[in-house]
């Protein structure tokens, strides 16, 4: 897997990408799909999202693309910084990385990241879709914050574990082997 820092920054990019894709997805049709065709009275989502002008996020209506776009830099940037590193570090606390067959410490790593990320992407998310037109009630932000770590901490556990990191681990192993094919040729070429 990842040896470098690139190659870090490459997995992590790889999985966001895919984490966010499936929250935005999760979020508008699994947990608030219902409400959204109800209240604009539509057969659809993507109807109820065209209908009510966008997604409600930071007290006002967005395109689906600029919420994609928002949520993958915030959530790469928050797992370079935390989720990445932190993650390692409890994972090796209960398991020795050289001891511990692969698959058992690669799970405990998605489980640190999962309940590393889920709470803080909670918060952020928490903050981005407030509802703001009602006013400002710190109360109301915890609730919210919460709700949103009960409905999304499974989710992001079994995903991560089931779905999208062996996508994740797939695709790099393809780059991983095609980059070094290339490097390899270059060489013998040289």
């Amino acid at each position: 897997m990842p040896t470098s820092k690139l190659q870090h920054a490459l997995y992590a990019m790889i999985t966001v990408f895919f984490t966010v894709h499936a929250y935005v997805f999760y979020s508008l049709y699994v947990v608030n799909g219902n409400v959204l065709m109800r209240v604009t009275n539509t057969s659809s989502v993507l109807d109820a999202i065209a209908a009510q002008g966008g997604v409600y996020m930071i007290g006002r209506f967005v395109p689906i693309w600029a919420v994609i776009l928002l949520e993958f830099v915030l959530a790469f940037t928050l797992e370079m910084v935390m989720g990445g590193p932190c993650s390692f570090r409890l994972a090796a606390r209960l398991f020795h990385p050289k001891e511990t067959h692969p698959v058992l410490f690669e799970t405990a790593i998605i489980s640190a990241t999962a309940a590393l990320m889920c709470p803080a992407m909670s918060l952020i998310a928490a903050f981005l879709y407030y509802p703001y037109y009602a006013g400002f009630d710190f109360l109301t932000l915890l609730a919210n914050w919460l709700k949103l770590v009960c409905f999304n901490f499974p989710f992001a556990l079994l995903g991560q574990l089931f779905f999208i990191q062996p996508l994740v681990r797939t695709i790099f192993k393809a780059i991983s082997r095609r980059t070094k094919k290339n490097t390899d040729h270059e060489q013998q070429a040289a």
